[in-house]
């Protein structure tokens, strides 16, 4: 431990010795310690306010995509009164008009309020879970690559679905509905999956075995939405953060990309370059549509598990017979589609997933950079 002098070279008066500490991190107003490490209450406060900043932007932006949302999952579940619309961005646009001549424009939203109950925990979870593994995984900005970034990302989001998986099986069953002789709510339909069969789980004497049974029926599909999860979460953070790295520190780029110094909050972060509002929904945007891709048919297969219940619990039919016993586990899912539909069965709707994943990825990842800036959060790890 050496000592100081003043800034100016005036070594005559000697000073006491410095705590080993760097600058204080504006975000929380604590000293970060030169070896990086950071005190247990600014993990804490950067990890509720990533939680709230991730849950409000996870719900502005499904409202926004909330109608095309509902027309997806009609398309991704076979759902006989809609399939005939799918597979063109026409076909999607007749559905939404078909939807809204009868059911209203409240028909576009159905199941909404089980995707806002759903998508708060769910982002919530995924941001800070996102920025709690990062800094665990890279202490330092300078131990960042892309193959961390991605990990941390998918760690991300496999703690997230598994916190928040019942709640997208009740919105999906909602959205999948269109009877007209019955409104199903929330609870109805949580009742209905509980008292479901079970194809691993028969039904038996004991109330506890009922009990798992009932439990696990809310994770149908679950393991698809793992599979899924990994390259999903994983490539939307690796290439959010690299595109908005490259765009905050091209020399060509920063030219437009960045906000001029005396409009940035220098008071703040005087040496943090500030992304411009529509650099940041373009690198989110972007992001969106390349994880949308590399995960695309586990979301397929993940749907069309997560709606047999429906089928299994009203077979009336040779044809939803097999169709039920066909769906009861993940290559039996993915066999089951490639016999009826090809290779293209595992992408239907996916033109609708861009339209649908670009602008959510855009508003969500922006409300979050907002939120950040707003509510005064940093990353917290040691700059040096």
């Amino acid at each position: 431990m050496s000592t100081q002098s003043t800034a100016m070279g005036n070594a005559t008066t000697p000073t006491a010795p410095a705590p080993h500490f760097v600058a204080s991190d504006p975000a929380i107003g604590q000293p970060t310690s030169a070896h990086g490490r950071i005190s247990s209450s600014k993990r804490r406060e950067f990890a509720w306010k990533s939680f709230v900043a991730g849950g409000i932007a996870g719900c502005a932006a499904k409202t926004a995509i909330a109608p095309l949302d509902r027309v997806k999952i009609l398309f991704q579940t076979s759902n006989p009164h809609y399939e005939k619309y799918s597979g063109s961005v026409r076909g999607m646009l007749m559905a939404v008009r078909a939807i809204r001549t009868d059911y209203g424009i409240s028909g576009l939203f159905q199941g909404h309020s089980a995707t806002l109950l759903r998508i708060f925990p769910y982002a919530a979870i995924k941001f800070m879970a996102y920025e709690q593994y990062r800094v665990l995984i890279m202490p330092k900005v300078s131990d960042e690559t892309a193959l961390r970034r991605m990990f941390a990302g998918s760690l991300a989001g496999v703690t997230s679905v598994f916190f928040s998986y019942p709640l997208e099986l009740v919105r999906v069953r909602l959205a999948f509905e269109v009877r007209t002789s019955r409104s199903l709510g929330i609870l109805s339909t949580v009742h209905s999956i509980y008292s479901e069969p079970n194809p691993f789980l028969p039904t038996a004497p004991s109330q506890t075995r009922n009990a798992i049974k009932g439990v696990a029926n809310f994770y149908r599909g679950f393991l698809p939405s793992v599979y899924g999860i990994i390259p999903y979460a994983g490539v939307s953070f690796l290439t959010y953060d690299s595109f908005k790295s490259f765009a905050s520190t091209n020399e060509v780029l920063k030219k437009w990309t960045v906000l001029p110094q005396n409009e940035s909050d220098i008071s703040q972060h005087p040496t943090k370059p500030h992304v411009r509002a529509w650099a940041t929904l373009i690198c989110g945007g972007l992001s969106g549509a390349l994880a949308q891709t590399s995960s695309y048919p586990f979301e397929i297969i993940r749907r069309q598990m997560q709606v047999a219940g429906i089928t299994s619990a009203t077979s009336t039919t040779p044809l939803d017979v097999e169709r039920s016993k066909a769906l009861t586990s993940t290559l039996g899912t993915a066999r089951y589609i490639f016999q009826r539909k090809g290779l293209r069965g595992f992408f239907v709707g996916l033109s609708i997933g861009f339209i649908k994943v670009v602008p959510m990825f855009a508003v969500s990842f922006y409300t979050y950079e907002m939120l950040k800036e707003w509510m005064g959060i940093d990353d917290p790890r040691d700059n040096t």
